[in-house]
């Protein structure tokens, strides 16, 4: 989250306060550290409630517009107030004593700014209303449709303007009225005298929530939200190609913009289910084929299946348990290439877990002319197994 007060709220520079409260209300919302689900939950909503205490209080909005964020940040670590600025004085700060009549304290914070770190602060020029905040999803499919890319539909869960109150949080008809206990600031201001001189603390105001107004009646719907949870449903396009734990961008599809922009995009974490068959390498796949020991003895070729159909392989006389067969072209399609991976086909023999009389006679023939000694009670295959 970007540390300027209007990128926070997601705001213009030429927002109205009441389109500036609105938007602390969406965001304070997304991130209170009691509901939301964010790591970082508890430092962006600080930065949210900072951003409304300056951009709320008229004077500190001002200069905050002159100063830009870095200077004004600057400002205030070196205890400069915006509110005894105004009235001619520099607060219990470090700088204290120096208002009054003359010197800095006729202009305002902005001009005390000006002439403590020098001018050139300039305005801010108007900008574009800002998107809404990007949602984020998951989907999940099996490699099958990785391959071949699919019509996936989803339902998301997103939050829509109240068509009740349109987005105001209450009925157009509330009586409203300034809040008493900051006086429409919607922040409240504590001081506290240490042996290092006055520390002032603002916060907000736990009576009307940093509103600064007080309506007579909420909107039942959103609760004074302003906005409510809504589902929907959604049709993506999955790529031929696509990997596990890629994200497939929808514009458009995201939360709706507090200042009339557009609405943000969604974001869609996708995985891909383990195949029983198949595993993945990035574009290529491997496959364990199972052959007989007559068929890598003498050699056979044998259907090896893949993900558009089974192809023939070669298996050579010889061929050991173990051995890798590479097959070109037969792997996943490359998302942002050419052509396609490979299968590398290994080959495991299996051992048959019974034998008829002929089959049994033929092999106990066969290992004894190789010069193998056998013991029947134990079995040749049961020395087999153990060997593999």
């Amino acid at each position: 989250m970007s540390e300027d007060f209007y990128d926070v709220l997601g705001v213009s520079s030429d927002a109205s306060t009441e389109e500036i409260k609105q938007a602390y209300r969406t965001k304070a919302t997304e991130y209170h550290p009691d509901v939301s689900d964010d790591p970082d939950a508890e430092e962006k909503f600080k930065k949210i409630q900072k951003a409304k205490q300056v951009l709320t209080d008229e004077e500190k909005r001002q200069a905050y517009d002159r100063m830009g964020h870095d200077r004004y940040e600057q400002a205030e670590k070196h205890g400069f107030d915006a509110g005894d600025a105004g009235a001619g004085g520099m607060g219990g700060g470090p700088f204290g004593g120096m208002g009054g009549g003359g010197g800095m304290g006729g202009g305002g914070l902005g001009d005390i700014f000006e002439q403590v770190f020098g001018g050139g602060g300039g305005g801010r020029g108007r900008r574009r209303p800002r998107k809404g905040r990007d949602l984020r999803t998951e989907l999940e499919i099996d490699l099958e449709q990785a391959f071949a890319g699919a019509e996936k539909q989803f339902t998301v869960e997103r939050p829509e303007e109240c068509e009740v109150c349109d987005g105001r949080g209450h009925p157009a008809d509330a009586d409203a009225e300034t809040c008493s206990k900051c006086q429409g600031r919607g922040q409240v201001t504590q001081v506290q005298q240490t042996p290092l001189g006055r520390v002032q603390q603002t916060t907000t105001c736990p009576q009307c929530e940093g509103e600064g107004t007080l309506y007579s009646e909420t909107c039942d719907e959103c609760r004074g939200e302003g906005y409510v949870r809504s589902e929907a449903t959604l049709t993506v396009e999955v790529p031929p190609g696509i990997q596990d734990g890629q994200t497939l961008r929808m514009e458009g599809e995201g939360a709706p913009s507090p200042e009339g922009g557009r609405r943000g995009d969604l974001l869609i974490d996708v995985s891909v289910r383990e195949h029983d068959t198949f595993e993945r390498e990035g574009d290529d796949l491997r496959h364990r084929l199972a052959v007989s020991f007559p068929q890598v003895t003498f050699g056979d070729t044998v259907e090896v299946p893949t993900l558009d159909g089974s192809v023939e392989l070669e298996i050579p006389q010889g061929t050991q348990s173990g051995e890798t067969f590479r097959l070109e072209d037969k792997g996943m399609p490359r998302l942002r290439g050419r052509g396609q991976g490979d299968l590398y086909v290994t080959v495991q023999i299996v051992t048959p877990e019974s034998l008829n009389e002929e089959q049994r006679d033929a092999l106990e023939a066969f290992a004894e002319a190789g010069g193998d000694e056998i013991e029947v009670k134990e079995g040749f295959f049961e020395k087999i197994k153990r060997a593999f």
